[in-house]
This record gives C-alpha cells, structure tokens and sequence, in this order.
C-alpha cells in the first residue's frame, strides 16, 4: 500500500518545480492541474458536460478556458455547476491513477487546492511549499503575470501560513539545491518502512 503525500503550495512558490523533483526520484505524481487540462482538451470527458452548461465556451471541440473564466466572471452560480461535474471526473482519474501506482512506495497528488478542497483527507501526509511573499510576487510577475492578476489569484487562495500551519511537512523553496536535498529526505523518510 502506498504512502500518499498531497503537495500543494501557493502560485510562485515552486509546487511544480518540487513536483519535478519527486518524479525525478521515481515517485509517481498525480497533477490535478494537468487532469483538468486532459478533461478539458478535444475529446475530453469534460467537453459534453460542459458544453451542456455553456455551449459557447466550446471551440474546436475542446473547452475555451477565457471563454469559460468570462463567463463564470458574469455568472458566478456557474462556478458550482461546472465543479458539480467536473470535480467527480477528476476523482475518478486520481482514483484510476492511485490504484495504477497502488504496489509504488509513495505516490505524490499535485493539487494547487489541496486544503480549500478538502483533498488532504484523502492523504497520509501532506506537504506544503513555501517561499517568502517578495520571492512569490518576483516569480509570477516574472512570468508575465500582471500583479492585480496575481492579487487576484491570492485573494481566492488559502493564505500560506495557514496552509504551512495545516501542512504535515514544509519545504522552503528558497533554492533550486535546499528543495532537492528536502525532497529527497522527505522521500526517503517516507518510504522508510516500506
């Protein structure tokens, strides 16, 4: 039986850099992120449901992600309708996903909502990433993020030190060397006894 780890973090503090790292050490990582693009891709499990909900938000038989954010930015009901059915098709792909990986010492769930969703009661543990709020804002404005965008987006979010305070583990981000040599202990500590 594996040891589940939730990993999460803020934007900017460097889950998906971590996330690299597990993998790199054969740990298989689940992104939650990554599952709704597949749902949302042509072709996805998403598209239908959706399309029911809000037909315009379609292209190409894909989903238009600004259509779709414009639209919920009108019509905020809308957000709990389209996580009424696409969060049950995201749960099915994470449980395919862990009983695929269910012999895997440890596997990894990347879920950027991990505590707002309620997703750590599915974990043994879990590890939040963390750097200092300038290093956070340096990093997403580097990326071409507008800071009203990036305000935004933590107005929405669990503040770190309330998901640092929630968190089994912490990892500072702070350096590509430090996150390396804490994933790989944390790694190592996790898979002790298996």
């Amino acid at each position: 039986m594996s040891v589940v780890l939730g990993l999460t973090g803020s934007i900017g503090m460097g889950k998906s850099t971590t996330a690299a790292m597990f993998r790199d050490l054969g740990v298989p990582v689940w992104d939650a992120d990554a599952t709704v693009h597949k749902l949302y891709a042509a072709g996805g499990a998403a598209v239908a449901p959706i399309a029911a909900l809000i037909p315009d938000a379609i292209r190409n038989g894909a989903v238009d992600r600004t259509v779709l954010r414009a639209a919920i930015a009108q019509d905020p009901s809308l957000l709990k309708q389209i996580e009424a059915r696409v969060h049950p098709l995201v749960a099915d792909d994470r449980a395919a996903f862990r009983a695929a990986h269910a012999n895997a010492p440890l596997i990894a769930l990347d879920i950027p909502l991990l505590f707002e969703t309620g997703g750590d009661a599915a974990c043994d543990a879990t590890l939040v990433v963390t750097t200092s709020p300038e290093e956070q804002r340096r990093r997403v404005l580097v990326r071409g993020t507008s800071a009203d965008t990036l305000d935004d987006l933590l107005s929405r979010q669990m503040p770190d030190a309330e998901k640092r305070a929630r968190a089994t583990y912490v990892i500072k981000t702070d350096t590509l060397d430090g996150t390396r040599k804490a994933v790989a202990h944390l790694v190592s500590e996790l898979t002790r006894n298996t």
